[in-house]
């Protein structure tokens, strides 16, 4: 069953049941849905959503309306004029033949044109562009259906959040308030309640429309999901019907539906369009590209950004433990689709330890796409909910992805009542997705920070990050000198005696991952592609300071020590529990001196 037929199913059972007669489809309605073949359309097509409503909903017994704000309140001329002549009985309390009657003159003609006749046409010409004249008009339809309609209505409302849209009702116009007001008593119509008409609004995100409005108990919300593998397969097949022979692959169709997870069917079409029409083999980057480029679209790259790493474990110095780790445990759990595939893990560590580069190695053993979440919140009223409705929709779209989280403890607060409703809100959200068993195997969350303990306690329990918190820590004994060696290593005239290395080593005593590497960068700057002389490399050494933030990442190693959910993760698995008090008491003194 398509996407297509999943939300029609359930949004016809809500209305046939008389659960709501105001309806709300939300998520992606601004895509194509499949329409059955029928008449000179043999292989079907696809349609814009109101068509797709039309289509399917254009029943005996019904009368559609659509009203769209740019736009006239449209119908069938047939319906028109039953709507037409309903109001006029319902006006004048005669029907068409006691009217005929009493307009006409002695000549057998009308002596003048029917008043309520000139209302109601011209209440159906200011309704364009007029949403509070159309909600009005739409309302008082509503009564006379009830009243001496033998159909019921059936109104879709396209673009709802746009003719009411969200912000402080202080802030609004009179023109807004009174649309509120007309929906608020419109659907709140006991009369109409019970009735057989019914609204459906059309909007992408509930958050985006009115709160005043959206947060009626009555107002009952179906949502359209992004397109599955089956409906992707079904779209390549059908317009692989439609141009035989022109479209080319690198692989199969299955292949093609699996990489363009996350498009729309808008989207699909494109790509598919561009490589029919230069008759060419569709690739498989093309389709990434096309992915990545449609993510970006819907969530803003001030929002996301996506990578595809290049390295590998093999290609991250030092971390030998670490590494272990990571490819007997947990790449294999990542990779595991079933029960035990591991939600997520946070990543703790100092400032300038490496932790992002460690981790994007882990995706590219993973052979996936990075989504680095840069900034979930917005600046405007209520847009933080629609980007995490976008955010969402997108990830259970993919097929695999890996989500990365920087600086989590400030993009994501707490859920007490001293935190913003809005980063609640958000917390609350991201929480709830990490424990979604529909998302369980294909996303994966890895949440870096360098403040673990900021990091809200819901999110560091087990069965979200709280399954897996490692520590990532400066190089010590061999992994340090792995890293002096790899720092060292491009400009060296050849080996260096140990005594110069010792001299070395307790130059850079203090270096991070972080310092390695600008020490690597300078070093090959200064060289000029020529070996350096020892005496050099110590005057560069002794000139470079390093950054008085020791007790800052003293206090964050601490925190990552203490809140690392696995012995064998530590510098030294065999710690007693009087070293992790000890850790405890030296935080709360680093606390005492303002370190945070």
């Amino acid at each position: 069953m398509g996407t297509g037929s999943t939300f029609l199913g359930q949004a016809g059972r809500i209305l046939n049941s008389g659960q709501t007669r105001s309806l709300l489809l939300t998520g992606n309605i601004y895509d194509h849905f499949f329409r059955p073949p029928g008449g000179d359309d043999t292989h079907g097509g696809y349609v814009p959503l109101v068509d797709l409503l039309r289509h399917h909903w254009r029943v005996s017994g019904k009368i559609l309306l659509v009203y769209e704000i740019n736009g006239p309140i449209r119908c069938t001329a047939r319906d028109l004029e039953t709507i037409r002549q309903g109001w006029l009985e319902w006006r004048t309390g005669l029907d068409a033949d006691q009217r005929a009657i009493e307009a006409m003159s002695t000549d057998g003609r009308s002596s003048h044109p029917d008043p309520e006749a000139e209302s109601f046409d011209r209440h159906f010409r200011r309704a364009i562009g007029n949403p509070t004249v159309a909600f009005e008009l739409l309302r008082q339809l509503c009564v006379c259906s009830r009243e001496v309609l033998a159909e019921d209505l059936l109104i879709l409302v396209e673009g709802a959040d746009l003719a009411v849209p969200v912000g402080e009702i202080a802030s609004l116009s009179n023109a807004d308030r009174r649309k509120i007001a007309i929906l608020k008593d419109w659907f709140s119509d006991p009369e109409f309640m019970d009735s057989g008409d019914a609204v459906v609004l059309l909007a992408e995100s509930r958050s985006q429309l009115q709160p005043r409005v959206a947060r009626l108990p009555q107002v009952v919300e179906v949502e359209i999901p992004s397109p599955d593998l089956e409906e992707r397969q079904r779209f390549i097949q059908w317009f692989e019907q439609l141009h035989p022979g022109r479209l080319e692959l690198w692989g199969t169709r299955e292949d093609l539906a699996v990489m363009a997870a996350g498009l729309s069917l808008q989207a699909l079409r494109q790509l598919l369009l561009a490589a029919a029409h230069r008759d060419g083999t569709l690739e498989r980057g093309e389709v990434i590209t096309k992915v990545e480029a449609f993510i970006r679209s819907q969530l803003g790259d001030e929002i996301v950004e996506l990578k595809k790493p290049e390295h590998r474990l093999e290609d991250v110095v030092g971390n030998a433990r670490l590494k272990r780790f990571l490819d007997r445990e947990l790449i294999p759990r990542f990779r595991d689709g079933g029960a035990g595939a591991l939600t997520g893990a946070a990543v703790a560590g100092p400032i300038g330890g490496g932790k992002t580069f460690v981790f994007e190695a882990v995706a590219g053993e993973l052979d996936m796409v990075v989504l680095v979440l840069k900034n979930l919140r917005s600046q405007w009223f209520g847009q933080t909910d629609v980007i995490f409705e976008r955010l969402r929709r997108v990830l259970e779209a993919l097929s695999r992805v890996v989500i990365f989280l920087d600086e989590a403890d400030t993009q994501l607060g707490g859920v007490d009542a001293s935190t913003h409703a809005t980063e609640r809100r958000l917390t609350g959200k991201i929480q709830s997705m990490m424990s979604d068993p529909r998302l369980r195997g294909r996303v994966f969350w890895l949440l870096m920070t360098a403040r673990i303990h900021l990091l809200s306690p819901d999110l560091r329990r087990p069965g979200r990050a709280g399954d897996l918190i490692i520590p990532v820590l400066d190089p010590e004994g061999d992994d340090r000198r792995a890293f002096l060696h790899w720092a060292l290593q491009p400009v060296l005239p050849g080996p260096v005696a140990k005594g110069d290395l010792r001299e070395i080593e307790t130059a850079t005593a203090e270096y991070s991952a972080a310092s390695f590497a600008a020490l690597r960068s300078l070093l090959i700057a200064r060289a000029g592609g020529e070996p350096l002389p020892l005496a050099e490399i110590r005057e560069i050494l002794d000139d470079l300071l390093v950054p008085a933030i020791a007790e800052t990442r003293r206090y964050q190693t601490l925190q990552a020590l203490r809140n690392c959910t696995r012995r064998s993760l530590l510098p030294d698995p065999s710690i007693s529990e009087e070293t992790r008090q000890g850790w405890a008491i030296e935080i709360d003194r680093l606390e005492d001196r303002g370190i945070r």
